[in-house]
């Protein structure tokens, strides 16, 4: 199957184009710098230069392809809801392309906010929160009433895996600034998370069999208390771990205060039932204690 891959230059995206090479497919993967399309070439992938939000090489890239997998977004917490409009009309664009051909279209969607305080499942509906109105999923299934293959694939908040520059590594960067890894309130909280190689292989499974509105959960570690993850982050850096109360962690963790109070829990029981995914990669507090994530 010939594949258009955006964000195939990305912390998932490289390793999901690993992860579709390594099973026969071919790749056509969305990069926009001189760099990322290097590195792209270099794996065997075919390259297209282009962005997120130029829907035109996004329309050339579905085009051509047997295959869709949406692995982009504008990581840029300071204008979200500009990122989550991107994203929006990114999926929107891909799917008036991909509608009435039964090609498969894979989308990334999040856990963080299915159901907070209880573990989610794969059969929790998604809803739009006004405070991060991101509307990946929802507008993803919705295709499925235009004949499109679409399915998403949850992420939880942490994937990791060396070359991660997501969650975890703003908060070690926050413990060397602060003197201190510091957890919310009791650290009793949870975040779920998933290897990136593992997570690759839950959007290669999705690619080839999941039917139309399908929601699988990339998850490994259905719940890993953040005051175990502060913990590790202070043995490394040879800190203090201390507790910050609940109502001065946005002060102490800047934008990250929100995300690192929340409770999520998540399952992916039926994700390895219907589709035989077994992670087999690091925990994420085993990946921590590999030691690349504090080599710099």
């Amino acid at each position: 199957m010939k594949v258009f891959v955006t964000g195939a230059t990305g912390f998932v995206g490289t390793a999901v184009v690993r992860e579709l090479l390594a099973h026969g497919h071919e790749v056509l993967g969305l990069a926009r710098s001189d760099a990322g399309a290097a590195a792209l070439a270099a794996t065997g992938a075919e390259v297209l230069r282009g962005e997120l939000d130029d829907l035109a090489s996004l329309r050339r890239g579905a085009e051509g392809a047997d295959g869709v997998i949406h692995t982009a977004f504008i990581h840029n917490f300071t204008d979200y809801s500009r990122s989550a409009q991107a994203d929006q009309l990114a999926i929107e664009k891909l799917g008036e392309v991909l509608a009435g051909s039964g090609r498969p279209f894979v989308v990334t969607s999040g856990i963080a906010l299915l159901s907070p305080g209880r573990t989610a499942t794969e059969d929790e509906v998604a809803v739009v929160h006004e405070w991060l109105p991101r509307r990946s999923e929802t507008t993803a299934l919705a295709l499925a009433e235009r004949d499109v293959r679409v399915s998403v694939v949850r992420l939880p908040p942490s994937v990791h895996g060396e070359g991660d520059h997501g969650f975890v590594p703003a908060l070690i960067g926050i413990a060397r600034e602060k003197g201190v890894a510091a957890y919310p309130d009791e650290g009793n909280n949870h975040w779920a998370s998933v290897h990136r190689f593992d997570a690759a292989q839950v959007f290669r499974l999705a690619l080839e069999e999941a039917p139309a509105g399908a929601r699988l959960n990339a998850v490994a570690d259905e719940g890993v208390p953040v005051r175990e993850i502060a913990a590790a982050i202070g043995r490394h850096l040879n800190l203090p771990v201390v507790s910050v109360p609940a109502n001065e962690a946005s002060e102490h963790f800047g934008w990250l205060g929100s995300f690192f109070s929340l409770d999520v829990s998540a399952s992916s029981t039926l994700t390895r039932q219907r589709f035989g995914w077994q992670p087999v990669q690091f925990s994420l507090l085993a990946d921590l204690d590999e030691g690349h994530y504090f080599a710099h």
